[in-house]
């Protein structure tokens, strides 16, 4: 019914009236017709995140013994990975950083076939891709896109962090208003296909959603984002959220759902890349982050 911002805008103004406000200080915007499709429609992007699913190649997880665990990135864990990956890029964003660390941990705890296709897929607001600024403010229906990275798994685990950091750029740098516009155009000609889950791990940031803003006239939230990891019955999803660990640092926490043994499989290569720097010397201060208790 609505993405994240969207829902924030409704908690928004459910806390205003709670405290008494005749009107949201944000009005709500309908206005679907600003995501229409064009006429014609016209695909002018590849669009891999809606591949066939018959002709996907990739890992399927068993949905049974599941386990959820919640990892704390602060300055300390964030710092050793930026460490890892060569200086020209460095100065990657948090998100693109996180998500190649997330991404190639998993894929090699679930020890895919070498030759699978692994999907990264960046749920990525749509709402600024327009110039000029198309989309009001107000608009709280979804406006995201789905942009996907693949690699086989065998260049995932092998190769160092900066390869699924690269891919990760790239696909984010290729959203621009006209793949937003191709993927609306995708929608009326495939007839709302659904992504590829086969091979796919989807990852989407709330840090800065305003989850934590929303006040109902009791201050703002402790916490702000999902139960848990795998939202709900689907373990291929994590989202960023904002969250002060338990000795006041900012940071951001990463909900996981794996397999039992892939889980032990994760935190062990995550703490491999947590303890060595780009000359393979052991950094005692960043021992395993901590597992948040939310």
């Amino acid at each position: 019914m609505s993405d994240a911002p969207g829902l924030v805008q409704f908690l928004t103004a459910l806390g205003e009236m709670a405290q008494r406000a005749s009107t949201p200080s944000t009005l709500p915007v309908w206005q679907r017709e600003l995501l229409f499709a064009r006429e014609p429609p016209r695909v002018t992007y590849a669009h891999r995140e809606y591949d066939n699913i018959e002709d996907a190649k990739g890992t399927i997880i068993r949905q049974d013994d599941m386990t959820h665990k919640s990892f704390f990135f602060g300055p300390t864990e964030l710092s050793a990975l930026r460490r890892l990956v060569p200086v020209e890029l460095q100065s990657c964003t948090t998100f693109e950083l996180l998500t190649a660390c997330v991404w190639r941990c998993r894929t090699i705890a679930l020890q895919p076939d070498p030759e699978d296709e692994m999907r990264i897929i960046c749920l990525m607001n749509a709402r600024y891709r327009f110039k000029p600024p198309t989309i009001p403010i107000g608009y709280y229906g979804n406006a995201f896109v789905m942009p996907c990275a693949i690699s086989t798994a065998r260049e995932l685990c092998k190769k160092p962090l900066a390869h699924a950091l690269e891919l990760v750029r790239k696909v984010k740098s290729d959203v621009t208003e006209e793949y937003v516009r191709s993927n609306a155009d995708l929608m009326v000609i495939k007839g709302r296909p659904l992504f590829t889950a086969v091979g796919s791990f989807i990852v989407s940031d709330v840090t800065r959603s305003g989850l934590n803003d929303v006040d109902f006239g009791w201050g703002k939230a402790v916490y702000g984002g999902v139960a848990k990891g795998g939202a709900g019955s689907f373990p291929a999803v994590s989202f960023f959220i904002a969250f002060t660990n338990h000795k006041g640092e900012s940071g951001i926490v990463v909900p996981i759902c794996l397999p039992s043994v892939a889980m032990e499989k994760f935190i062990e290569e995550l703490n491999s890349m947590l303890v060595q720097d780009n000359n393979n010397h052991v950094l005692q201060e960043h021992k395993l982050l901590a597992i948040s208790k939310l």
